[in-house]
């Protein structure tokens, strides 16, 4: 168990109130108990207490341990991107990366081909920038396409998909380095598990103070296509509250583990509030009428800085 019996304690109640991560219970009232003084070893019993005395209500911040107050989250947008009625299509390249290491000897072809070196991503960086580039956030991009806000010159969306925990310690010194910010898609239930290969909340809070936002790869990566919607609805809340609660920012944005979705994934993420969901579709064009079906543009090892412009160009 991540949490001490107090904790739990604390946890289990504040659930009970309807405020927990895993969904709002009613709390049901506390049974009232009878309290009868223990006599003393003399030979005149102690009085005992009143039948009709009240006894005095237990304060929980007396018995629970104060916690610690953690850093103020950046403060990501709060309002809803709520459509102007105007039909809007932007050319905005949003960059599909997934590991951000060199693959050890027996990794498989798959490892492989996600796999960009340090040095490969830090030379992509300084060609977006020579090339005039302006790294945004999904909430700059969304805003302009649903309500025309402008958008910096060249602009170019850097996302990371499943939250591998290299994309802490190469990517994030990287990106920090130059003041780029980005977007990683995390698988939650693989953070909880403590898997050694993923990120931890620690490192997520982190990188969220420091302008990299962090969004819904789905609870366990799996697929979200076909699904009914309790199952989707798990997935959609189950993640967005992780989140939330870990955080203490709402995600907005799903990308759909191995590109996976249907029109009632669509529908099931919109109605718990997502703003907009990341394909694996190959392209740079954005319509606001489609907002849940943004194509990427996936960066490989093989993909040089060359390569990379060449593809930001293409008439998608």
């Amino acid at each position: 168990m991540r949490y001490g019996f107090l904790a739990w304690l604390a946890v289990s109640l504040f659930w009970l109130g309807g405020c927990g991560r895993a969904g709002s219970v009613a709390a049901a009232p506390l049974a009232s108990t009878e309290v009868v003084a223990t006599p003393t070893a003399t030979a005149t019993p102690a009085p005992l207490l009143s039948p009709t005395a009240t006894p005095a209500p237990v304060s929980l911040a007396a018995v629970l341990p104060t916690p610690t107050p953690t850093l103020a989250a950046t403060p990501w947008p709060t309002y809803a991107p709520t459509p102007d009625g105007l039909a809007r299509t932007l050319r905005v390249p949003i960059l599909m990366y997934h590991y951000l290491s060199t693959p050890p000897a027996d990794a498989d072809i798959y490892r492989r081909d996600l796999s960009v070196s340090p040095e490969l991503f830090a030379a992509h960086l300084d060609r977006l920038l020579a090339e005039g580039y302006t790294a945004a956030s999904l909430y700059t991009v969304i805003d302009a396409l649903q309500r025309g806000t402008p958008l910096p010159d060249k602009p170019v969306v850097i996302t990371f998909d499943d939250g591998y925990r290299d994309n802490y310690e190469n990517a994030f010194p990287l990106l920090r380095a130059r003041e780029m910010p980005a977007t990683i898609f995390v698988v939650t239930d693989f953070i909880d598990e403590q898997r050694p290969e993923y990120l931890t909340w620690e490192m997520a809070r982190e990188m969220l103070h420091a302008g990299i936002s962090i969004e819904s790869h789905g609870r366990n990566h799996f697929s979200l296509a076909g699904q009914d919607d309790d199952y989707l609805v798990w997935q959609a809340l189950g993640s967005l509250e992780t989140i939330e609660y870990e955080l203490g920012v709402r995600p907005r944005f799903i990308s759909y583990p191995a590109g996976e979705y249907d029109q009632r994934t669509i529908d099931i993420f919109h109605s718990a509030h997502y703003w907009a969901g990341a394909t694996t579709e190959q392209g740079a064009t954005l319509n606001s009428s489609q907002p849940f079906e943004l194509p990427r543009i996936r960066v490989r090892a093989t993909t040089t800085p060359d390569d990379l412009i060449r593809l930001l160009t293409l008439d998608w």
